[in-house]
């Protein structure tokens, strides 16, 4: 995990909303989750601080901050729209948000009870996501862009990983996704960081998608890899099905073989930068091995 550039405590977030929100400064906070690029804290009951805890972070909160509140209003399910800016302050240099608090546990660590549910309401979300992105979208240079732009970084990560992988199982599958036609489409809109940790569940249920961090635009097999990460392969077909009855995009192989294909680069990336992620260790090796279950499964 990349070292703070910033010391986020509750006593900083303490000072910014005295200085900038005083009418939340009476609420207590704690803090909540100390992530890879920002530090979440608790404020009152019913609302979170966001704040960067790199600069480079920092970025992709304003992008959040632009596009959250035009998307957020047409998805099914909830997301972090912004409803306080931050501003650079003492002691901390980079915008912050203020977002509404949504319950519930993340997917990595407590998954949907009902596999079916998850297929459907996964589909829908991004059937309504995946729309034509707005021409001022962010771009992203890691996400969304086509498979072979990700051909290093995959050898990277096998370099990295060694022998805890079957690197010619790996790569079999590797190159038949790449060798899928690239996006021929409109630029769609993206999550662009669509994990287990970044879905929340609530009593059984999906109860909001967070960490819009990496919103961008570009091919929606980016988003559709989460099949891989989360749904047993026997709900599969259903989720293909409701994706596409939500207004996702129409059925095409290709589209699936390149979702495929980001699961599995997606995979290596976490198996290879998790020494001290438990969690994201074993999203990686779960993904890892749905991927190559279902490449076995293929002709030929």
């Amino acid at each position: 995990m990349p070292a703070a550039e910033v010391d986020v405590s509750p006593d900083l977030v303490r000072r910014l909303l005295a200085a900038q929100h005083p009418d939340l400064a009476h609420l207590p906070v704690e803090t909540m989750a100390n992530g890879w690029d920002n530090v979440v804290c608790r404020v009152g009951d019913a609302l979170v601080a966001r704040l960067p805890r790199r600069e480079v972070a920092a970025r992709l909160l304003v992008h959040e901050q632009r596009w959250l509140p035009v998307l957020g209003p047409r998805l099914p399910l909830p997301v972090p729209v912004p409803v306080r800016i931050g501003r650079p302050g003492p002691g901390y240099p980079w915008p912050w948000s203020v977002v509404p608090f949504l319950p519930g546990r993340v997917a990595a660590r407590t998954p949907p009870a009902d596999p079916r549910d998850l297929a459907a309401d996964l589909a829908g979300f991004l059937g309504a996501l995946h729309t034509p992105a707005a021409p001022d979208a962010p771009v992203n240079p890691l996400r969304g862009i086509p498979l072979a732009d990700r051909h290093a970084t995959v050898v990277r990560n096998l370099d990295v990983l060694g022998h805890l992988v079957d690197r010619g199982a790996v790569m079999r599958a590797w190159e038949t996704a790449v060798a899928a036609p690239v996006w021929d489409g409109p630029p769609s809109w993206l999550h662009g960081d669509l994990h287990p940790a970044n879905i929340l569940v609530h009593r059984g249920r999906i109860s909001g998608v967070i960490d819009f961090g990496d919103i961008t635009s570009g091919d929606p097999a980016t988003d559709l890899s989460v099949a891989w990460m989360l749904l047993p392969a026997e709900c599969h077909g259903a989720f293909r099905d409701a994706y596409e009855a939500a207004g996702g995009h129409l059925p095409c192989e290709h589209l699936w073989t390149r979702a495929r294909g980001w699961a599995l680069a997606l995979s290596l990336a976490f198996l290879a930068h998790s020494a001290d992620a438990p969690l994201t260790a074993e999203t990686g090796r779960r993904t890892l091995e749905a991927v190559l279950a279902h490449s076995a499964r293929l002709p030929g």
